[in-house]
């Protein structure tokens, strides 16, 4: 699966992705790591929606970083700095849900679904911006509502809420 994410998302677009790309350069292909970027980026984003990207946040997307794609700390470390530019550019989630659209089934999506509800509640509480932000990915990740709801559920559950 991963040589076919290589075939397909091999081409960068601009000069300045490729640099960037460089440092968190691993074994794993250029594809993966822009599913990284992609993913990591969406984490960012939903950590920023209440206005306060608290250090727990940072720390849990660290963590859920490491589990996912089994990276070591500097290279989690190069990838978050990395997503956060990205996030700073981007005009919105739909260049980073996009990427994920062309190679991830449901089920994967679903998963990071449920990692940015872990994010949300990471304070114990839902603001509205996160609300409606979790719509909006849902949505450009072509998932139905009642996907979001059942990850949400989910890790409800596994928080003992």
């Amino acid at each position: 699966m991963f040589e076919y994410l290589r075939k397909i998302l091999t081409p960068v677009q601009e000069q300045k992705q490729e640099i960037l790309l460089e440092s968190t350069k691993t074994s794993a292909s250029a594809g993966l790591r822009k599913y990284q970027v992609a993913t990591a980026a969406l984490l960012v984003e939903i950590a920023k929606a209440d206005g306060d990207f608290s250090d727990e946040e940072r720390k849990r997307i660290i963590e859920l970083m490491k589990k996912d794609f089994d990276l070591d700390d500097s290279l989690v470390t190069d990838l978050l700095d990395l997503s956060e530019q990205k996030v700073k550019a981007s005009i919105s989630v739909y260049e980073f849900s996009s990427l994920i659209n062309k190679s991830f089934s449901r089920l994967e999506k679903i998963e990071i679904l449920k990692n940015l509800w872990r994010i949300i509640y990471v304070d114990k509480k839902l603001d509205s911006h996160e609300d409606q932000l979790m719509k909006i990915i849902g949505s450009t990740l072509n998932l139905e509502h009642k996907d979001i709801i059942t990850a949400k559920l989910f890790v409800k559950q596994e928080m003992g809420k």
